[in-house]
């Protein structure tokens, strides 16, 4: 009441000093007056109470009991400590952020680092096939012809009614003569082969390209080892009755010579079976 009443003279004291003219031009207090109200105000002293709260009511503290402090000073101190406590948590939440950021950015797919590296791989190298000699070529040749060779003989033998010039086209020489003469001889006695002539095994021994004297025999020529099986071959008359020897065996060698007496115009397609000879050898194994 008392504070009340002393800035209600320093207003009034302000108005009359206002009237008087001591206001600056601005509307504000000059500095006299406001040092006045200043001393004025500050002289004021504030009233003490020796009372204690407790609920709603100003009652005086018992004797010998203790009172409850208010609560004020507990809300005050919650106060602080939620000050003292929010930087801490500004600073947390700001590393935390700067955490995610930061993981961001290390997650992002245009990280050059991030990207996968591509892998290059060096090129298979380039194997050059070389071509094959002429040795080799002929060799393939004429053992081609072998092949076909025993074909022929065995559609002869097994069809009376093929004709023999189908020979001309595997033999030449002395060997398309003495197969010739064995066909038709067989024909005259009504001999037909049952079962068909395998080629068990071939061997190349040698190759002799010298086509020097074309007429004298001088030709390129392949001398190749052929293993024949006759285990699934009979020979029978007209009345079905074999005419092989019991003692015959299974497997034979025989040494052939493929020649090409074509060579300066068909290197390739020229070779024919010019001769053969029995040898002696390690039998073979039967197809």
């Amino acid at each position: 009441m008392y504070v009340e009443k002393s800035v209600g003279a320093v207003e009034d004291g302000r108005r009359r000093m206002e009237r008087a003219g001591h206001l600056s031009r601005e509307g504000g207090v000059s500095a006299v007056s406001r040092k006045e109200r200043k001393v004025k105000i500050s002289s004021v002293q504030r009233p003490t109470c020796d009372v204690r709260c407790k609920s709603d009511d100003l009652v005086g503290p018992p004797s010998r009991r203790r009172t409850r402090p208010t609560r004020a000073p507990l809300a005050q101190a919650d106060r602080i400590s939620a000050l003292t406590h929010a930087p801490r948590t500004f600073v947390v939440a700001t590393v935390t952020m700067l955490t995610i950021a930061v993981g961001g950015c290390a997650s992002n797919g245009n990280d050059p680092a991030a990207s996968p590296t591509p892998t290059t791989s060096s090129p298979a190298p380039t194997t050059t096939n070389t071509p094959p000699s002429e040795s080799e070529k002929a060799s393939e040749a004429a053992s081609a012809v072998l092949w076909r060779y025993y074909d022929v003989r065995n559609q002869l033998r097994q069809d009376s009614t093929q004709p023999l010039t189908i020979l001309d086209d595997v033999a030449i020489s002395t060997e398309l003569a003495a197969q010739e003469h064995l066909f038709k001889t067989e024909r005259k006695q009504g001999l037909h082969q049952v079962g068909t002539t395998k080629v068990a095994k071939l061997d190349v021994q040698s190759v002799n390209l010298d086509n020097s004297d074309p007429k004298a025999g001088k030709v390129p020529t392949v001398e190749i080892d052929l293993c024949f099986d006759v285990s699934g071959v009979d020979v029978v008359d007209a009345n079905g009755k074999s005419v092989i020897s019991p003692d015959r065996p299974d497997t034979g060698w025989i040494q052939f010579l493929v020649s090409n007496y074509q060579w300066d115009t068909n290197p390739d397609d020229g070779w024919r079976v010019a001769s053969s000879q029995d040898i002696k050898r390690a039998p073979c194994k039967a197809s």
